[in-house]
């Protein structure tokens, strides 16, 4: 290629990304990108794969065939693995004027001036979307499986509702029909008894699926509640669907509070996973739920579906992973390299990290004002850092319960319902039977806050 010296891997991604946003409305996957690098240092799949412990299948078929019809479309000419760097290359020379030296490696903002606040679960395919690496690709392979069972539990706003929610876009485009089910939106009377909770359960399904309500004819007044549930499933809504279902439950927590409805309901999802290993009409039901929480009722092992299954934890985001993000945020690089000390104080939380870069995409604050005032009232997460510390002094059990734990120099031991509690909150780690603050932001925010309401 003539002046190939000029043109490098940082040029041919920020091509690679804009020609594919222009045409889609979408960057460029993270995955896609290591796709992308890895066949511009000229390696292959195989090689590729083993990097970032994905399979090879995944990487050749699922990400890298899709990104070579990405790119054809966008460069308007066949590409593949062998010929993409001179189709780049064309590409550069053609509007060259464009890729200025001191913007290299800066990707263009999604946004175009317009940022949206962070205050709802990022769709999964946003450009905004952080994929966690294996977590998705595991997930997607694993609700295709007869019967499937997958487990995600991480603290509020970690991302769970975005990954159920990508879990059953995928599952759809596979050909599965897909039904979401926050039992946040239950109302308190759905949880008067077993009944009421099974019959609720049932008909929002059904309802879901667009089919006709028909519990009365199913529901059998000498068998018990979860037979009856049961019995409609198998019966009714499943025998209706001619691909198979997926069930996203989302927010099981709020089914915990109610004990014993929570034990049976969780022994009876647990008792149609297993019915998959002997009937075909349950290998078309496959199950995700997503909960803050370990579970902190009494549940028999061999009833609970909390043991079986796959099970997802979500961490936070590294620091790779924040600095792509702050580009689509249109940060300069500058300032992306300064983001460290921004991913150590909140751990990587994805919302507070979405909060912290969506106020410097605005301009609102500088990195330096934004840290320095990160843990008081006037600062960026005054609003959030209130917002627990309210909740916690409507729970005055809890609230000495975070106290311990801010105000000790190592970790300690809580019952296990306040350590569950606090974890679902995301302000403590569980460590082993102890407990820590889960990040800086919280340890200094919290301890002031104590200390100042003694001296009070």
């Amino acid at each position: 290629m003539n002046s190939g010296s000029e043109f490098n891997w940082q040029l041919a991604e920020k091509i690679a990304d804009a020609v594919v946003f222009k045409k889609t409305g979408k960057h460029l996957s993270d995955i896609e990108v290591k796709v992308l690098q890895g066949s511009w240092e000229g390696k292959s799949y195989q090689e590729i794969a083993e990097m970032y412990s994905y399979q090879e299948s995944y990487i050749n078929k699922d990400v890298g065939n899709k990104l070579w019809k990405k790119l054809s479309k966008g460069l308007g000419e066949q590409v593949s693995k062998n010929n993409f760097q001179r189709a780049l290359f064309r590409e550069w020379e053609r509007t060259r004027q464009q890729w200025v030296v001191g913007d290299v490696g800066r990707r263009e903002s999604v946004t175009n001036g317009k940022i949206e606040f962070p205050d709802k679960p990022v769709q999964w395919d946003s450009p905004f979307y952080v994929e966690r690496y294996r977590v998705e690709s595991e997930c997607y392979e694993e609700v295709l499986c007869p019967g499937a069972l997958i487990r995600i539990r991480a603290p509020e706003n970690m991302g769970k509702t975005s990954l159920l929610n990508g879990i059953l876009a995928q599952a759809a485009l596979a050909g599965c029909y897909k039904v979401h089910l926050n039992l946040r939106g239950a109302e308190a009377q759905a949880f008067g008894s077993l009944e009421r909770f099974l019959r609720w359960f049932s008909a929002n399904v059904s309802l879901a699926l667009e089919q006709e309500l028909r519990l009365d004819d199913y529901w059998e007044k000498n068998s018990g509640s979860m037979q009856n549930c049961k019995r409609y499933f198998q019966k009714y809504i499943l025998p209706k669907l001619d691909h198979p279902l997926v069930l996203g439950l989302d927010n099981v927590d709020r089914v915990f509070e109610y004990g014993e409805i929570a034990q049976d309901f969780l022994a009876m999802l647990r008792n149609w996973h297993e019915e998959a290993n002997q009937f075909d009409i349950w290998q078309s039901f496959r199950l995700v739920m997503a909960n803050s929480t370990e579970v902190y009722i009494k549940l028999d092992a061999n009833q609970s579906p909390f043991n079986v299954g796959l099970p997802i934890r979500l961490p936070g985001f590294t620091l790779e992973q924040v600095q792509n993000l702050a580009r689509l945020y249109g940060l300069a690089e500058t300032e992306i390299g300064q983001l460290a000390e921004l991913r150590d104080l909140v751990g990587g939380h994805p919302f507070l990290v979405q909060l912290a870069l969506y106020k410097l995409g605005r301009r609102d604050v500088t990195l330096r004002e934004l840290l320095r005032d990160a843990a008081t009232q006037g600062g960026i997460y005054g609003s959030h850092l209130r917002h627990h510390w309210h909740n916690l002094q409507n729970q005055p059990v809890l609230a000495t319960a975070m106290e311990r734990v801010v105000m000790a120099d190592t970790k300690v031991k809580l019952e296990p319902i306040l350590a569950y509690k606090l974890e679902s909150m995301g302000l403590v780690e569980l460590v082993g039977d102890e407990v820590m603050v889960s990040c800086d932001l919280y340890l200094q925010y919290f301890r002031n806050s104590f200390r100042t309401k003694e001296q009070i």
